[in-house]
């Protein structure tokens, strides 16, 4: 292919993804050029309100004002020792503290990077040189603001023992506290692919693709030692505070007095490399839409304990067994929100999701086509102790909450040690290792 027609050929796939013929110009024929140009700018200031801190005591994107969009990834581990474990956190140490002050996953001018654990080529016949070695990051965010956005790791039981084995000679390190997740009886309809996992990494930011870009980058620097077994994906709406089931309640100011928090982060009670820490419940929880969406006002009202629309007079709504033992303070799944059951107390931080549809035939007459909305929420809770905080609370509304249990099914999730913040001497879980 002559040069002419190769240049030709990629402008036109520009102009495929760019959607405009003006972009394509503006962008011209080499994208080593175009990244230049774009990051230029870098060494200006950022706005400070852009950027949340990557250091600290905690983890960012526990009790940080929650962002609108969210990608979440559990990754299994295929690292062969704990060498291969603690390089690899190193490595996405140091690429989050990058990402969330929004410069690339590694510095440019480096040209390449190398995988934590490069994988051979396929005899394919492709032409794959070096196949360890890739670009520093993937461009898509260049350019882009940090969208305050934050990364949060977390270490699935998997990371301590997984398949009765102790892989990383880490098994005595597990804490109590990180307990096999009981189930909830009908409501859990858990399915295997998207549930567990030896590690979990949040981003949260007000871009979506910032967000996406942030675990893509940590996929790939996880080449050979960790791979994506589940992902999801989450929104909060920018104006207003509804959920899908089309409720709100009063925004609260989302941070938490003093004896919340000590139920949040874990004290001495815990392993000393926990300490500072959190654990995080996830559950994927498809709401019944379709059927949710035929019921009379009154009953959804009743279902969820408020009333649906602005200035109606409330009414005593909230009769169903679970509403008269749990206070949540903010009903809203995109704020933080402290529920409290007795003294079991967790910090809630959850997304709406919507995947699409799917279509089914009934099976009972008249046999027709039905839909089901795969849309949900993507509940996430943070708490020193989660068999004193989600299961016992939980428990309590999957045995008395009747209206609501039949609109909800828990189809995914895990439970994950959150560690404390790193210093920025040290990398994520340093003091487990």
């Amino acid at each position: 292919m002559s040069d002419k027609e190769e240049k030709g050929r990629l402008a036109s796939r520009r102009g495929f993804l760019a959607g405009t013929a003006g972009l394509v110009a503006a962008v011209g024929s080499g994208f080593p050029a175009a990244a230049q140009s774009v990051t230029s700018g870098w060494a200006k200031p950022r706005d400070p309100n852009e950027v949340e801190p990557f250091w600290g005591e905690h983890q960012g994107g526990i009790v940080t004002k929650p962002q609108h969009f969210t990608y979440f990834a559990a990754f299994d581990l295929v690292a062969g020792d704990r060498a291969d474990v603690v390089k690899l956190l190193q490595a996405w140490t140091a690429a989050a503290a990058r990402l969330s002050a929004g410069e690339t996953a590694q510095p440019l001018e480096n040209g390449l990077t190398l995988a934590v654990a490069p994988v051979p080529p396929k005899g394919d016949g492709q032409d794959r040189a070096d196949p360890g070695r890739m670009a520093a990051d993937t461009g898509e965010a260049i350019g882009m603001s940090p969208s305050r956005l934050t990364i949060t790791f977390g270490f699935g039981a998997g990371l301590f023992v997984k398949d009765g084995k102790d892989r990383y000679g880490l098994a005595a390190r597990r804490p109590e506290a990180l307990v096999d997740m009981p189930n909830f009886g009908t409501i859990d309809q858990m399915v295997e692919a998207r549930t567990g996992g030896d590690l979990a990494v949040q981003a949260c930011a007000e871009d979506p693709q910032v967000a996406f870009h942030a675990i893509r980058q940590l996929a790939r620097i996880a080449e050979g030692a960790a791979q994506i077994r589940w992902v999801q994906t989450g929104y909060r709406p920018l104006a207003g505070d509804r959920h899908l089931l089309g409720f709100s309640a009063e925004e609260k100011d989302p941070r938490m007095n003093a004896p919340q928090a000590k139920t949040v982060w874990v004290g001495g009670e815990g392993p000393d490399w926990m300490r500072g820490g959190s654990y995080a419940v996830v559950r994927r929880i498809r709401f019944a839409l379709e059927h949710w969406d035929r019921m009379p006002q009154d009953y959804q009202e009743e279902a969820i304990g408020e009333s649906k629309h602005p200035g109606r007079p409330a009414e005593e709504t909230n009769k169903n067994a679970a509403s008269d033992n749990v206070v949540i303070e903010d009903n809203s799944p995109g704020h933080l929100a402290v529920i409290a059951h007795g003294n079991d107390v967790m910090l809630r931080r959850s997304y709406s999701y919507n995947d699409g549809v799917s279509f089914v035939t009934e099976r009972w007459p008249p046999w027709r086509q039905a839909m089901e909305y795969d849309a949900g929420m993507f509940f996430i809770c943070y708490q020193s102790d989660p068999r004193t905080g989600f299961i016992r609370i939980f428990d309590q509304m999957a045995k008395n909450d009747f209206k609501l249990n039949q609109f909800w099914t828990h189809v995914g999730g895990g439970l994950f040690a959150v560690p404390p913040g790193p210093k920025p001497d040290e990398f994520i879980g340093q003091r487990l290792f």
